[in-house]
C-alpha cells in the first residue's frame, strides 16, 4: 500500500470489538494498514491477543489486545477508560462483536435469548456509553455497527438474533441523532452472507440455497465488509449519517 494509503487513519485510534476472527479482524488488520492505532477486542484473551500478535507481525505496534466481554456493563466501562489511557483517546468505535444461538422460536430458551441480545445489542450500548465522551472531542468521530440482512429480513430460527439486529439498526439511527451536534457521524453495516468459519460449517444443499438467493452468485469476503468500514470511518464520508448499508451481493434489493 502506498504512503497515501496509509496515511488515511494515521493518528487515529480506532476500537474494533469481536476482533479475534472473522469479519472483526479483517477490520482491525484493515486500520492497522492505514496506519490506525487499533484496539483489538474479544472476550477470550488467546483470540484477541492472537490477533493482535499476527496484525502486529505485520504492521508493527498497531494493535494492542483487551480480552472483554461486551455484555457486562461494568468492565466495559473500566476497560474503556482504560483504553482512553492507553491510546490517548478514540475516533472510532466499530461495535462488531456478536454471538449466535439459533433455534426455533417454541424450543427456544429464555438464556439463548437473553446471550444473543446481551452481547449483540446491550454490547453496542455499553461500548457507546464507555466512549462517548471522548468521541464528541474527536477529529472525525465515528461509530459503525455491524449489523446483519437477517435484521432487515428476518430468518427462521432466528428470531434473537433478527431482533438483536434490528435493535442494532433502530440504535444507530437514534444514536445518530442524539451525537449529531458533536459531528459523531453513526452508521450501520448490513452484511449479507460472509465466507467465515461459520458459513465454512454450511452444507452443500444449504450453500446452494443461498446462492440461488444472491444475485452476484458468491459469498462475500471479510475484506469487502473491511473496506466498507474504512470508507464510512474516513474524511469521505463525514456527510452520511443514520444509515444502514447492506453488503449483500443484492440479496435485500
Amino acid at each position: 500500500m502506498g504512503k497515501k494509503g496509509m496515511a488515511r487513519f494515521q493518528d487515529k485510534v480506532a476500537v474494533v470489538t469481536g476482533a479475534g476472527r472473522g469479519i472483526g479482524k479483517a477490520i482491525a488488520r484493515a486500520f492497522a494498514a492505514e496506519g490506525a492505532k487499533v484496539a483489538v477486542i474479544s472476550r477470550s484473551e488467546g483470540s484477541c491477543q492472537g490477533a493482535a500478535d499476527e496484525i502486529n507481525a505485520e504492521f508493527p505496534s498497531s494493535c494492542v489486545a483487551y480480552a472483554l466481554d461486551v455484555a457486562d456493563y461494568d468492565a466495559v466501562q473500566a476497560a474503556g477508560k482504560q483504553i482512553l489511557a492507553d491510546l490517548g483517546g478514540v475516533n472510532i468505535l466499530v461495535n462488531n462483536a456478536g454471538v449466535t444461538r439459533d433455534g426455533l422460536l417454541m424450543r427456544m430458551k429464555d438464556s439463548d435469548w437473553d446471550t444473543v441480545l446481551d452481547t449483540n445489542l446491550k454490547g453496542a450500548f455499553n461500548t457507546v456509553k464507555a466512549f462517548q465522551r471522548n468521541l464528541m472531542k474527536a477529529q472525525d468521530p465515528r461509530i459503525i455497527n455491524l449489523a446483519s440482512v437477517i435484521g432487515l429480513i428476518g430468518n427462521a430460527g432466528q428470531a434473537n438474533y433478527a431482533a438483536s439486529k434490528a435493535g442494532l439498526i433502530g440504535f444507530t439511527k437514534s444514536v445518530a441523532k442524539e451525537l449529531s451536534g458533536r459531528k459523531v457521524c453513526c452508521n450501520a453495516i448490513a452484511p449479507g452472507f460472509i465466507t467465515t468459519d461459520m458459513t465454512g460449517e454450511l452444507d452443500e444443499k444449504v450453500r446452494e440455497s443461498i446462492l440461488g438467493n444472491i444475485p452476484l452468485k458468491e459469498f462475500g469476503q471479510t475484506q469487502d465488509i473491511a473496506n466498507l468500514t474504512l470508507f464510512l470511518a474516513s474524511a469521505e464520508a463525514r456527510y452520511i449519517t443514520g444509515q444502514v448499508v447492506a453488503c449483500d451481493g443484492g440479496m435485500t434489493m
